[in-house]
């Protein structure tokens, strides 16, 4: 017989609500990981599973689990552009400043591939617009790099209102 835990990563990656609340009941292990560190959420929030990621969050899964390569739920939703459930990791407590194994933010990401919705968010909620991959880069220069106008607009602005509110 197949191992339950195993289970709940295609229920989660499908959005399988009926599954994945059987599997609960049966005390599944929400932080199971595959082959590739991937946990139930990280796989529901990569595949726009909003109602997958809410039951798995309301059921205890760890919100700042990271894959083998470092990357978060949120990392994640930022790279794809799924604002409704960056939205719904950052009022559950995702940690907004986490860096991968090459440095990079859930931030730097939204910059990178112009997810504007994304990155405004991640901005109003408070990401660190000064962090460094290990190359050096902040969120802007990702933004630059791709010709991501509104991304650096965005960040410029930013920028400027944490300078105005630290002048003397």
């Amino acid at each position: 017989m197949e191992n339950i835990n195993e289970l709940i990563i295609p229920a989660a990656r499908k959005g399988e609500i009926a599954v994945i609340k059987e599997l609960i009941r049966r005390n599944v292990d929400l932080n199971y990981r595959d082959e590739k560190g991937y946990t139930p959420l990280i796989i529901a929030c990569y595949n726009n599973q909003i109602e997958a990621a809410k039951l798995l969050l309301e059921a205890g899964a760890e919100i700042n689990a990271a894959d083998k390569g470092g990357n978060t739920a949120l990392m994640g939703v930022s790279f794809k552009g799924y604002l409704e459930i960056a939205k719904l990791l950052i009022d559950k407590g995702a940690a907004l400043n986490l860096q991968h194994g090459n440095g990079g933010t859930a931030l730097m990401f939204a910059a990178m591939f112009g997810r504007n919705d994304v990155l405004k968010l991640l901005i109003e909620s408070g990401a660190n617009l000064d962090l460094k991959d290990i190359r050096g880069q902040m969120a802007i220069d990702f933004a630059a790099m791709q010709g991501n106008e509104k991304g650096i607009d965005l960040l410029q602005a930013a920028t400027n209102q944490l300078s105005l509110a630290k002048a003397p």
